[in-house]
């Protein structure tokens, strides 16, 4: 059972928290300095520290000058260990080259390059990002596991970090936190860097049978005069025929009735452009719908059909067609920024 309630002891979390953002401004790119570095006792150093203090009121009570002198020593060892400590984590540069999107639940990824100017390796290094919300507390536990340690850094190297997403929306990056107790472990520097970029975080896939929703709102069938792309099956048109293209597509029928050369051109059936539309997702709640439409629309993205989605409060982009993974990847970021 906890000594002090959660409450009391979240209001000093929460006030050392903001004083550590207050000094670290939001920037995707951050030079660790003295400024913004910290450093203190580890849970083992803090046990030298208890050896220090027990070493050094023994000296002073039995007049031992033995003692003493052992303490003296461990002083000087702790000192060394201190510089050099807090020297491996001032100085790094930190940048955020790329941030991904992500659909709920899945980790959004984050490409940071690490560099140094020493000519000194800087060795030990922990990254990982904090996320202290309410939605990631139950799963606090795997935060280890989420973690990337770099045995060594001398001039420059790119790491890639998860971030846990839990609900659909615009993401605030949580803080890095970069962290060494190199080289003996009795003292540990860390410095958080607050970077300014946010991600996107689309719903999660629900499926549904799209096809037969799309199906009963147009009122007929979808592989009857719809959409096509270039293909093998269905012959498409006649074109003059361009010197270089195949001899196998010349339509030799028109050769030999001396009209000239043609060239066959054939094209696949991908069935009706679609338009999905909000109101008409059978789910009832809002996200739900959203998630239902992100279905819809990773699917017809696979297909390669063209198509439109209808959003409420989306005028301007509700009548954009469109195929392809860009086009699906702009449609999943109206999804994440719908109301």
């Amino acid at each position: 059972m906890p000594v002090l309630s959660p409450a009391l002891t979240r209001m000093p979390k929460d006030a050392l928290a903001r004083w550590f953002a207050k000094r670290a401004p939001r920037s995707d790119e951050m030079r660790l300095s003295l400024r913004n570095v910290y450093i203190f006792f580890s849970k083992e150093g803090m046990l030298f520290a208890l050896l220090l203090l027990i070493t050094f009121v023994a000296g002073v009570n039995y007049g031992n000058n033995l003692v003493l002198g052992l303490c003296f020593y461990l002083v000087s060892i702790w000192l060394i260990g201190f510089h050099i400590t807090f020297a491996h984590v001032s100085g790094l540069q930190v940048r955020l080259l790329e941030l991904s999107s992500a659909e709920v639940g899945a980790p959004v990824w984050a490409t940071i390059e690490v560099s140094s100017r020493s000519s000194k390796p800087r060795r030990q290094l922990r990254f990982v990002f904090e996320d202290h919300s309410e939605d990631a507390k139950a799963t606090s536990g795997s935060k280890a596991a989420h973690a990337m340690v770099l045995a060594s850094v001398d001039t420059a190297q790119t790491i890639r970090l998860p971030i846990m997403t839990h609900k659909r929306g615009e993401l605030t990056l949580p803080r890095l936190h970069i962290s060494t107790v190199y080289p003996l472990g009795i003292m540990r520097a860390w410095s958080y860097v607050y970077f300014a970029r946010r991600a996107w975080v689309t719903p999660r896939p629900l499926a549904f049978d799209w096809q037969e929703t799309a199906q009963r709102v147009s009122g007929h069938d979808e592989t009857v005069g719809g959409q096509y792309v270039a293909g093998q099956d269905d012959f498409e048109r006649l074109d003059d025929y361009v010197l270089g293209e195949s001899l196998a597509r010349v339509s030799w029928a028109h050769v030999a009735r001396g009209q000239g050369m043609f060239t066959k051109h054939f094209a696949d059936p991908v069935g009706h452009e679609q338009a999905l539309h909000y109101v008409q997702m059978p789910s009832m709640h809002h996200e739900d719908k959203l998630s239902e439409l992100a279905y819809a629309v990773t699917m017809l993205g696979r297909l390669g059909v063209p198509f439109q989605m209808h959003l409420p409060q989306a005028q301007a982009d509700n009548h954009t067609v469109g195929q392809g993974e860009a086009f699906v990847q702009a449609c999943l970021i109206r999804l994440a920024k719908a109301p």
